[in-house]
Order: structure tokens, then C-alpha cells, then sequence
């Protein structure tokens, strides 16, 4: 294949494609060459490494994704499927670039890395295709009767194409690896080499002088030349335990990963990973984690097209490195960032491991959720009121405990220098768990009026009825930081609108989340629904979380506008329910009765600054600045300790006044907020519809056909007329708590109770109805009549 030149400056390699030159660039990402740069022209020789401290050093054992970022050495198997294109003639050039670039990445980290590459023979016959059809042209010319040119590609030799491909590959290799400074070696071996002991020890002997060289040792077997074929029993046995035999490149890694004591071995193929069947049949399940003791309950499909070894090799031979201390992930080689995401810690591939640090797999604990919530989705009212009231009465009963656990974290959070207004959401208080039980009761004593309640019903025609009736919406996924106390109250309304749930708290509330959590699986158990709802705490990412659009149903953030607008932007499949900020104004009309404006200003901003619900902007009717109002607001807020901003129009009327706030849009969640004067009640409504957030917003007036046009032009969430914008909590709206405030304007909104967990279904009933009853000739009649509910 290769007619090419290369230029050094440049990374342009000329190639023939199909007859015709074409220029290749092997460029790699601006900001890692940048990097290298940097740092330095030549690559820093790996240190400390001979021939004994190679052999005899012991890998690294990762029993979860996120120690991943620790490997040091690894082995990295392309299979044919990743390097050549889909016409199996030629190499996927793209895609090899983008690898080349990964492990040249990790080896100027300081790791160690060897590959195991296919892809000769494609290469080789993409070379030997374009040959033969050149000689076959000539000599179609010189003879025209000549009908072998359609032959021409079935006249490639895979031991020939082999012969031809591997300088080329080598040479590719080698263009793509010097465009970031690291040396390459070429290690060809056929797979009766590894019978012998000499020449097996010879072998780990030169990959060790490689690696002290600070040199990619890639490795290749001699295609060109067949092994023995009777040649097929297992070596490279150790301490007794059965070797492997090899077969395939997929072999060959698992062998040497094993040898040179690898941390990690990464099997790139075209398949994104392990299924527990082939991934075309029904029930297929995709294993994110595989263990030990799995490998013999996965039934196994057919071989990749391109390669020699099919889906069960690749297991076999991860387990046979697995049982020699080396941790393995499948994964797909298509993948963009592959590499650097396993070593991220990401939930990339099948991640084959002797135990999982973290307990029950994530993707396990969401199907048990399904099922537990199914559970609590057929029980009776009366069931969930009855766990909803035990969870409550646990929180008294078992409050020293919560406590003790709670000032943990509250230590360690003071000692690592978290933020007072996260403290402040830390922090329970025997006041706080009775209000919890109280709400909590309430949701209990409400839950009879959740599931299965009929929303409408019709008959459609004699003896068919039509129903549409409240269910689960299946389950959930709440992500929460520093706010403990957003588990029961979550899981309250999980169990009365018998939804699956899944917990991921903050780290700085994990003394506290685990012992509410107790809790809960607790007053579960009494109904027989232990399951239904689990506390994450495996190192996941919550990307790898978002992910799971088969298992998880809505994601509901809450905590700070940050976490809350990661998720959204994360969240590509799964619905998310929340705001992103509570940017809440208080608007005084100049109607207002301006002592209980004051009022509703402090509580407002006051009663608890951290809140969503609490004001961070405060609007002034102009007229009101001609007397005292402005300084008694004033006077009260600094009081109260609370910075004061001004914003464009206040400043411009002040000589001497608050300094001007950076921005009209912003959430300071602190003892902070910004002062603003508006002309009329309309421009007040702009003002909130160009920086508000949609969550809530307040005017003070005795004015009531101002505060109707207020409170009918304003589309925000909650909209209070002489009213503190505190009151926007799921508790004191009466449904006993919340699982956050929505601004969406799709299902629910504002504060989210019971109701908003909930969606319908139609449950139709008939005798023997069929469509074609209502034909011309079918004789039935459509009545489509309202039906009462309460019958």
C-alpha cells in the first residue's frame, strides 16, 4: 500500500488509495502537542528499571474503575475489526491515529506501554490487490480476451498479504509515533516461539530492555509464517495453574500482560463490551463489570468477520490474565478516547475484576429498584402510608444515632474548609428531624389519593369503558449534596407514589446519608420492599450514571445551581426535573404597605439565605425613594449582616450608595442581594422576565388589581402576592415535603410532592370489542360519554 514520503515538519504522509495518491496528516491535538512542548522535546527515559525489577514486579490490583488512573504498565490488543476499514482492504487510518495518539499520551506520562497489533494481512492485501490489478490491466491490454482482472482479488495469499503488510504497518507505526517524540520497536514473534522456554525468555528479556529505553514495543505475530498445526496445547502456565493456548492475538495479549506483570490489558475490538448473550437476543444484558465467578454463564455469538478470535476468546483470555493478577477491560476500539477514558476511571467496556470494592454493581441495584418499586406500585395505600409512618417515627426514635453520624461529617467538613452556607445544609438539628417526622406523616396520611387514582373516565361504546388512571413514573435517580435530610423526604415520596430510588448523596453528608439510609431500608422491609430504594455510593461518575436511560426513568437534582446545570447538560436520554437557579425577586409597590413589606423583605432574604426559595433581588417602585423606605430597607438588611448591590438605575440616582452589582442574573445564596428601582409594576414584570430564573417571585402591594396583573403576567413557578418568597417549599404547601423545585413547564412545577413523581396510563375495558365493530357494516356505536369518577 505505501507509496510514501514523509516530512518530518509536517506529519504528511503520501498514501494510494484505490489507485490514487492521496496525502494522510498524522496531527495530533494542538493542546497535547503544546504540552510535550512544554515539557520538553525529548521524552524523559523511564527510570529505575532492569531486567530483575521488570520480571519480578508485581501488577497492581484494581477491584474498582476509579484506581484505573493508577496503572503504570499496560498492554493494549488492536484488533483486526479496529484497524482496518470495513471493506477489509486497508487500515482505518482515522482511527489508528487516534490510538497511536492515546498511548503516546500515556507513555509520556511516565507509563509503561506495549501494543499487540493486527492488521498486517489487510494491509498487506490492500498493497498486493492494487499489484495484481495493475499487472492484470497490462495484461489485459497486451491480450484482450484476458478474463482473470475479476480474479484479482481472490488471488491474495493471507501468509503473502502478511509478508508484504508488516513493513508497512511497522512504517505507519513508526510516523504516527515520532509526531510526539516516542520510538517504537518492532517485535515479530510466531506462536511456536512460546513452547520453547529459551525463546520465551528471550522475548521478556528484550521487552524489558525496551521499556528501559523508554520505547513502545510492538508486537505482532509472524502471519507470514504458520505455526505447526498440530501445536495446540495450553503454555505459559504458572504455580501450577493451567496456561492458555494461543490462537489469536486476543490470547497472545492475555499471555504477555501475564508475563511482564501488566496492570492493565485493554482488548479493543468492535463491540462495545461483554453481554451475558449475544446482544441481538431478547434478554441480552450488558455487563459493565464482569467477575470471576461469571464467566460461565455468557453464551457466546458468532466470530468478528475480520478477525480469528470471536467473543469467547476475548473472555477466556481475560480471565486467564485475570487469574494471574492482571485487570482487564473489553471495550470498543471506534470509540473516541477509549484509552484515556478506562484510565479516567470512566464506565467504558467490560471491566473484568476478582471483586467490586463498591459492593453490588450500580447496574444491579437499578434493576432490584424496578423490581421493588413494582412492588410498591401493587401494594396497598394503606402499606406505603404504613412504612411512610414507620420511616418517621425512626427519625425520633433513632435521632441520637442520626446526630452522632451527622457531627462526622460535620467535623470533617469544617476541617476540610467546606462553605458556610453548605454547612449550614449539613447540619441536623433534633428541631430538624421533627420536622421531618411531621412532614412525613403528612405524606402518609395523603398517600391514599396517590396511585391508581382515576383522573377520567368514558364509555366509549356499550360495555366499553376507558379509564385514565395515576402510576408510577418508575424510578428515579436523585442527586443531592449536603442536604441529609433530603433522603427521607425523598424517599417518603418515592414510597407513597411507589416509584423506585436511587440515592447519590454528596461525600460530605456520607456519615449521615448511611445511617438515614438504614432507616429507610428498614421501614421498607416491613411492606417487603427492602430494595425498592438503595443509596449509591460506589465512586461511579455521575456521567456513567447518566447513562443508564434503561435503568433510571428521571434524574431530579438538588443542591447548588452548579451541580444542577451539569446534570442537565450531561443528561443526553434521561429526563431531568429541577432548576438550574433560584434567582427570586420581592417587588415593592408603590401601594405597598410598607411595614409589611419590610417584613416579608427580611424573611425573604433572611430566614435562610442558602435556600433557592430566598430573594437575591429586590425591586423598588420609584415613587417610594422620595421618602424613607429606601433607608429603613436598608438599614434593616445590614442589619441582618447582608451586603447590598445596586443595580444600574439605583446607582445612577446615588452619589453614595452600595457598589454596582456585576450582574442582574445571579444566585448569591448567601447574606447577599441586589437593589433595584423600577419605574412601574409592567417594567418590574420585565425585569424579572429578562433576569429571573422562573422560580419565584413576590409583590408587596394592597393594590389588588395590581397584584391580579402581577401575579397573571409573571411566568415564574410560584408567584406570591404579600407573601415571603420562603413559602415556596413542598412542606408548607401541604404535600409534607418535596423532591425539589421544577421550573420546567412540562409535567410538574414548582415544588414537587407526590403528584409530580406521577404519570398515567389508559386501562381500557370491554367484552369482545373489535375496531372493526364501528365499520358502516359493523353495527357498534361510538358513544364517547363522561363517566363520574367516584363510581
Amino acid at each position: 500500500m505505501l507509496r510514501r514520503r514523509l516530512f518530518s515538519f509536517s506529519g504528511v504522509g503520501l498514501i494510494t488509495v484505490n489507485g490514487r495518491a492521496a496525502a494522510v496528516t498524522f496531527r495530533p491535538a494542538r493542546s497535547f502537542v503544546q504540552g510535550v512542548r512544554n515539557a520538553s522535546t525529548k521524552p524523559k527515559p523511564v527510570t529505575g528499571i532492569d531486567k530483575k525489577s521488570f520480571i519480578d514486579r508485581r501488577p497492581s490490583t484494581f477491584t474498582d474503575r476509579s484506581q484505573l488512573k493508577l496503572a503504570r504498565r499496560l498492554v493494549v490488543k488492536l484488533g483486526s475489526a479496529v484497524i482496518t476499514r470495513e471493506d477489509e482492504y486497508g487500515l482505518a487510518l482515522g482511527r489508528l491515529a487516534s490510538i497511536v495518539e492515546q498511548v503516546a499520551e500515556c507513555q509520556l506520562e511516565g507509563r509503561e506501554c506495549i501494543m499487540v497489533t493486527s492488521g498486517a494481512v489487510a494491509f498487506g492485501k490492500q498493497k498486493l490487490t492494487q499489484e495484481l490489478l495493475m499487472s492484470l490491466s497490462m495484461r489485459e491490454t497486451l491480450s484482450p480476451t484476458d478474463h482473470t482482472r475479476e480474479e484479482a482479488p481472490t488471488l491474495v495469499e493471507p501468509r503473502a498479504a502478511a509478508a508484504v503488510g508488516q513493513s508497512g504497518l511497522m512504517s505507519l507505526y513508526d510516523a504516527m509515533f515520532s509526531q510526539y517524540g516516542v520510538k517504537i520497536a518492532q517485535v515479530l514473534v510466531t506462536k511456536a516461539d512460546f513452547y520453547n522456554e529459551e525463546t520465551r525468555r528471550n522475548l521478556i528479556s528484550t521487552l524489558s530492555e525496551l521499556i528501559s529505553l523508554n520505547i513502545v514495543p510492538i508486537i505482532n505475530t509472524n502471519d507470514a509464517v504458520s505455526p505447526p498445526p498440530q501445536i495446540d496445547e495450553p503454555i505459559g502456565g504458572k504455580g501450577g495453574k493451567k496456561g492458555i493456548s494461543l490462537k489469536d492475538n486476543d490470547s497472545l495479549a492475555a499471555m504477555l500482560a501475564a508475563e511482564v506483570q501488566s496492570d492493565l490489558l485493554i482488548l479493543m475490538s468492535d463491540v462495545d463490551g461483554i453481554y451475558n448473550k449475544p446482544p441481538w437476543e431478547q434478554g441480552a444484558k450488558f455487563l459493565h463489570t464482569f467477575t470471576s465467578d461469571q464467566r460461565n454463564t455468557i453464551e457466546y455469538g458468532k466470530k468478528s468477520k475480520v478477525g480469528t478470535g470471536g467473543m469467547d476468546s476475548k473472555v477466556n483470555a481475560a480471565c486467564w490474565a485475570l487469574d494471574r493478577g492482571v485487570t482487564v477491560v473489553i471495550c470498543n476500539g471506534m470509540l473516541d478516547k477509549a484509552i484515556k477514558t478506562i484510565l479516567g476511571g470512566r464506565k467504558v467496556g467490560t471491566f473484568f475484576t476478582e471483586s467490586t470494592a463498591g459492593g453490588t454493581p450500580t447496574e444491579v441495584i437499578a434493576e432490584n429498584a424496578r423490581i421493588g418499586g413494582r412492588i410498591l406500585a401493587t401494594a396497598t395505600p394503606e402499606e406505603r402510608a404504613s412504612a411512610v409512618h414507620t420511616l418517621a417515627d425512626l427519625l425520633i426514635s433513632k435521632q441520637a444515632e442520626i446526630l452522632d453520624a451527622n457531627q462526622k461529617d460535620l467535623q470533617e467538613a469544617t476541617r476540610s474548609g467546606l462553605a458556610k452556607p453548605l454547612l449550614s445544609r449539613l447540619s441536623l438539628t433534633p428541631a430538624k428531624l421533627k420536622n421531618l417526622a411531621v412532614g412525613l406523616k403528612q405524606i402518609a396520611d395523603s398517600s391514599h389519593r396517590n396511585v391508581g387514582r382515576v383522573l377520567r373516565r368514558t364509555r366509549l361504546a356499550d360495555g366499553l369503558e376507558l379509564k385514565q388512571i395515576t402510576v408510577p413514573i418508575g424510578v428515579l435517580m436523585v442527586i443531592f449534596e449536603s442536604r441529609p435530610d433530603s433522603l427521607p423526604q425523598v424517599a417518603a415520596l418515592a414510597i407513597a407514589s411507589g416509584n423506585g430510588l436511587l440515592l447519590k448523596g454528596g461525600k460530605e453528608a456520607a456519615h449521615s446519608n448511611k445511617a438515614l439510609m438504614e432507616l429507610v431500608t428498614e421501614a421498607l422491609s416491613t411492606i417487603g420492599a427492602k430494595n425498592a430504594i438503595s443509596l449509591i455510593s460506589t465512586r461511579e461518575e455521575i456521567g456513567d450514571l447518566l447513562s443508564m436511560e434503561q435503568h433510571i426513568d428521571l434524574v431530579i437534582p438538588r443542591g447548588s445551581s452548579d451541580l444542577v446545570r451539569n446534570i442537565q447538560e450531561q443528561s443526553k436520554h434521561i429526563p431531568v426535573m429541577g432548576h438550574a437557579e433560584g434567582i427570586c425577586h420581592v417587588y415593592v409597590d408603590k401601594d405597598a404597605d410598607l411595614q409589611k413589606s419590610l417584613k416579608i423583605v427580611r424573611d425573604s432574604k433572611c430566614d435562610y439565605p442558602a435556600a433557592c426559595n430566598a430573594m437575591e433581588t429586590l425591586l423598588i417602585h420609584q415613587d417610594l425613594m422620595e421618602g424613607d423606605f429606601f433607608s429603613e430597607v436598608c438599614n434593616m438588611l445590614k442589619k441582618e449582616s447582608v451586603k447590598i448591590y445596586s443595580g444600574p438605575r439605583l446607582n445612577e440616582m446615588l452619589t453614595f450608595g452600595p457598589p454596582p452589582a456585576k450582574t442582574m442574573k445571579y444566585e448569591y445564596g448567601a447574606l447577599e442581594c441586589c437593589i433595584e428601582v423600577v419605574k412601574s409594576m409592567d417594567e418590574a414584570v420585565n425585569h424579572i422576565h429578562t433576569f429571573g430564573s422562573g422560580h419565584t417571585d413576590v409583590i408587596c402591594t394592597e393594590n389588588r388589581d395590581a397584584a391580579k396583573a402581577f401575579q397573571a403576567k409573571v411566568d415564574s413557578a410560584c408567584v406570591f402576592h404579600n407573601a415571603s418568597s420562603r413559602f415556596a417549599d413542598g412542606f408548607r404547601f401541604g404535600l409534607g415535603a418535596e423532591v425539589g423545585i421544577s421550573t420546567a413547564r412540562i409535567h410538574a412545577r414548582g415544588p414537587v410532592g407526590v403528584e409530580g413523581l406521577l404519570t398515567t396510563k389508559w386501562v381500557l375495558d370491554g367484552i369482545d370489542h373489535a375496531a372493526s365493530d364501528f365499520s358502516e357494516t359493523g353495527g357498534r356505536q361510538w358513544l364517547h360519554e363522561t363517566l363520574p369518577l367516584d363510581q
